[in-house]
């Protein structure tokens, strides 16, 4: 029995449909030690195509429906991104074209104006930080070895892990003062301008809310993350000039980052359905406002194929 067939069975046997959603962030032009995760566009590609063999890909909005009707093809799949960044744009888009392919992106409007997200920032001064070690100690956030790509890799998780929590004004402060003891020249034009936005809706792409600085909203308080949701949501129907309906959560894993009184929000705003980042597949009659995804970090086909069919088969996801 050959691996494909193997896999096409697999995906096929839940008895009820599911929806896998897949969650990327950038296509990388070139291989990026310090962003392992991120494909290039070679390899965007060539996974794109297999997608597109393999799977009924959805627009998101349309998945959403017929979730909620109860109509869901088997092999269901949608491609989401998250944040904006211009490759998103400038490299995504044109795969996504040639191979006829749907995804929602999901933005944060900060940083569309020639904005930068923190967290590349780190990664650039980690990236540019000499020497063996980074002493980040009278910032409170420790010292890392960086005299490897890997140990870089490994600082820049450990960093991001706490500074992602911070209110983001001190965050936006701390980066900065993070930039600055790594003697760091930072990168501009990493995300995408409205003009790109307006490109991909016009373009036939879904555009989703993503707020508007990208904050934790179970740190920001309600009142925070409504005016988050809101102002971004407001941001992207004027770029686009039509309603925005879909939701992303910031970094998005039920109970830490988000909880149920912001799935309610949501829902409230009149949003038609929200994605978090908690691994698993929706069926009919789950929470459309907490709707999983899956990471596609494997390389090979066959083993991100197999990983995807346990994700499906699996057990159902953790929600708020």
């Amino acid at each position: 029995m050959s691996a494909a067939f193997l896999l096409k069975t697999l995906l096929h046997l839940p008895r009820t449909a599911r929806l896998s959603v897949l969650v990327y962030h950038r296509v990388m032009r070139e291989h990026d030690p310090l962003r392992p995760g991120e494909p290039t566009v070679a390899q965007f590609e060539a996974r794109m195509r297999w997608i597109a063999a393999n799977f009924v890909v959805l627009p998101l909005a349309s998945a959403v429906r017929a979730l909620a009707q109860d109509r869901l093809p088997k092999a269901a799949l949608c491609i989401t991104f998250d944040d904006g960044y211009a490759d998103n744009h400038d490299l995504a888009l044109p795969v996504l074209r040639r191979l006829g392919l749907p995804a929602t992106f999901f933005i944060a409007t900060g940083y569309l104006e020639g904005g930068r997200m923190f967290n590349d920032s780190i990664i650039e001064a980690v990236r540019q930080a000499s020497g063996p070690v980074l002493d980040l100690q009278p910032l409170q956030f420790g010292r890392h070895s960086v005299a490897t790509p890997q140990e870089r890799t490994q600082a820049i998780g450990r960093i991001l892990e706490r500074l992602k929590y911070l209110e983001p004004r001190r965050r936006e402060e701390v980066t900065q003062q993070i930039v600055e003891r790594a003697g760091a020249v930072l990168p501009g034009k990493l995300m995408m301008t409205p003009q790109q936005v307006a490109a991909l809706h016009g373009a036939g792409m879904q555009i989703g809310a993503h707020t508007v600085t990208h904050p934790i909203l179970a740190e920001i308080g309600l009142d925070a993350a409504r005016e988050e949701i809101i102002r971004g949501r407001t941001r992207l129907e004027e770029i686009t000039g039509a309603p925005v309906r879909l939701f992303a959560y910031p970094n998005g894993r039920p109970l830490r980052d988000y909880r149920r009184e912001h799935a309610a929000l949501v829902r409230e705003l009149g949003f038609d359905a929200a994605v978090s980042s908690a691994w698993g597949a929706a069926r009919a009659g789950d929470d459309l406002y907490q709707i999983p995804r899956f990471t596609p970090w494997d390389r090979p086909n066959w083993r991100f194929g197999l990983r995807l069919a346990k994700n499906l088969l699996g057990n159902r996801f953790a929600c708020a």
